[in-house]
């Protein structure tokens, strides 16, 4: 949980540091050799779906004019803490975040129950997989591309059923960069979290370093 303050000075200190926000579904040509994309290259992206990021995040996104992608899961919608479909529908409709699915329920997916037989645990895949995908493209009727694990853990059942549902991007809580040839399936991501201070998210950007010297 990071503070609207924290936030703010984030962003702040990104934009005045020439770091480029982009939009995670970017990443797909650049993966692909299909475009170039600038220096100092950063993707934000939000978990769970709590009302929080709609009543504090999501102002500051507008007024820096920074995108993001809001990883959901479908069950928490309109529930508890959680935020609502008309949320939802504005900031889709804002094109500064982009809503993608973080899975039905939560369940970590790579997790296979005591006498949970493997065809329940194939449909229990479908139903956290396939799902999400297709209650989010009814409500909001935007693309659904990208996925978010929940816990960030996943297995070669769960990578071979995104990949059956035309899923192009996923990602990890495993820290880092992703170069070019990054698995698109298993990008990483670094965690920002609340107590941490500026200078802290600062040392989180250096992810890549030149190599080499530069010759004549």
């Amino acid at each position: 949980t990071v503070s609207a303050a924290a936030f703010a000075e984030q962003l702040d200190w990104l934009q005045r540091h020439g770091y480029h926000v982009i939009k995670l579904a970017d990443l797909r040509a650049w993966l692909d050799g299909q475009r170039a994309l600038p220096l100092k290259s950063v993707v934000i992206t939000v978990d769970d779906g709590y009302a929080s990021f709609y009543h504090q995040a999501y102002p500051l996104l507008k007024q820096y004019g920074m995108p993001a992608t809001l990883f959901v899961y479908t069950d928490f919608i309109g529930a508890g803490d959680g935020v609502d479909w008309l949320e939802l529908q504005e900031m889709a409709r804002s094109g500064l975040v982009d809503v993608q699915s973080h899975s039905r329920s939560h369940r970590n997916l790579i997790e296979h129950p005591a006498g949970e037989s493997e065809a329940a645990y194939q449909q229990a895949l479908l139903n956290e997989i396939k799902l999400p995908r297709d209650l989010l493209t009814q409500r909001l009727g935007t693309p659904q591309t990208q996925y978010a694990y929940p816990y960030g853990d996943a297995n070669d059942a769960v990578l071979a059923m995104l990949g059956k549902q035309n899923y192009q991007l996923a990602v990890t809580v495993n820290a880092g960069g992703n170069a070019f040839y990054a698995q698109a399936l298993m990008l990483r991501r670094t965690m920002i979290f609340g107590d941490m201070s500026l200078e802290d998210f600062k040392a989180r950007l250096q992810i890549s370093r030149l190599t080499g010297a530069h010759m004549p």
